[in-house]
């Protein structure tokens, strides 16, 4: 079979799916939407996304996330969103009515959180999962795991588009979308943007999706504690290991409540790290709910999801991962220069 067969065959089989998991929305009376814990833009805007395409085919639907967004996405509208910290008895009844669940932006049951882990894995709903992420666990009915698309906000518009419902497209849906695959391309700089991509953003900026104000509402939306904790830790905290190019930031408890942290205040870090002319790999963690919570950055060849999987207890995209470390933050940086020269040699 020649490639422009096997392209083929694979839109059609996509397309296939697609138009099930419309017909599984259409026929579902109680819809939960879950995304993963620790949110962000992708994992926000891919399921207020797709809550709004389901309202439009007059349907009801929830979402229901772990914990809530971090404070620079407040000027979305994330009143429709429960979350279990707040609000875990209604959360709790809704999973036990629910007789079709999404799992968005995740590939596995642990990434909800202990709490809500159960919920999914004791609910007999059927379950449909649209993620990017490598390696999924087969814990959901349907299953798309598309790991060369950039985010999942850009499945879900393919859910909507594929489905033969592009005329539904509009600001409601389009803000939250065009959101998720920004925020989860680094502003479209990484290499999971393909043609499909930007022909998918045309579209949302077609149904009337304002770009520049995303952006301005987004980036210029800085608090002056969350500059102060970066320029500290721009400027007191990075380690530059010359010889491999990489840039290490490690901020304690302490240091994080000196500066009065609020969730996501510390994102972008790493890619301001790797903004560094010659840089190649960029290692942020914080010491957040008892751990090191680890982001790793590169670019090109440089692949940090195996790294973090293998001494990190994580794992991600090759040029963008998570991870974890149990260790406090010296040992953590000693732990990260031992491990550099072996992943990372020029």
């Amino acid at each position: 079979m020649g490639n422009f067969d096997a392209l083929k065959e694979s839109i059609a089989y996509l397309m296939s799916i697609y138009k099930e998991i419309e017909e599984k929305i259409k026929s579902a009376s109680n819809i939960v939407i879950t995304a993963h814990k620790s949110p962000d833009g992708d994992s926000i805007g891919a399921s207020l996304g797709l809550l709004n395409f389901i309202e439009k085919l007059g349907k009801n639907a929830t979402v229901c996330h772990p914990d809530p967004a971090p404070e620079f996405l407040y000027w979305l509208d994330t009143s429709a969103i429960l979350f279990m910290t707040d609000a875990p008895e209604k959360i709790t009844d809704l999973f036990k009515k629910a007789d079709l669940i999404f799992s968005l932006d995740y590939n596995a049951t642990d990434r909800v959180g202990e709490e809500m882990q159960v919920l999914l894995e004791q609910s007999e709903a059927e379950k449909i999962m649209i993620d990017h992420h490598l390696d999924p666990d087969n814990f959901a009915d349907i299953m798309v795991s598309e790991t060369k698309a950039s985010s999942t906000a850009e499945l879900i518009a393919e859910l909507i588009l594929q489905s033969g419902h592009e005329l539904l497209l509009d600001e409601q849906i389009g803000i939250p979308l065009y959101l998720g695959i920004m925020t989860d391309t680094g502003g479209f700089r990484f290499s999971s943007v393909t043609p499909r991509t930007h022909e998918i953003l045309a579209k949302l900026l077609n149904a009337g999706v304002k770009h520049n104000l995303i952006h301005e509402l987004l980036n210029d939306n800085n608090t002056l504690s969350r500059m102060r904790l970066q320029g500290y830790a721009m400027s007191e905290k990075l380690l530059i290991m010359d010889d491999f190019k990489v840039g290490i930031i490690g901020l304690a408890k302490e240091e994080l409540n000196r500066f009065g942290y609020q969730k996501g205040d510390t994102d972008g870090l790493a890619n301001q790290v790797l903004s560094i002319r010659g840089m190649r790999v960029a290692i942020v963690f914080t010491e957040r709910d008892g751990m090191m919570k680890i982001s790793f950055r590169s670019k090109g060849e440089d692949h940090v999801n195996v790294l973090a999987a293998e001494h990190f207890d994580g794992g991600g995209h090759a040029n963008a991962a998570g991870g974890r470390s149990d260790l406090p933050v010296e040992d953590t940086i000693q732990k990260l220069m031992k491990l550099v020269p072996q992943y990372f040699a020029q």
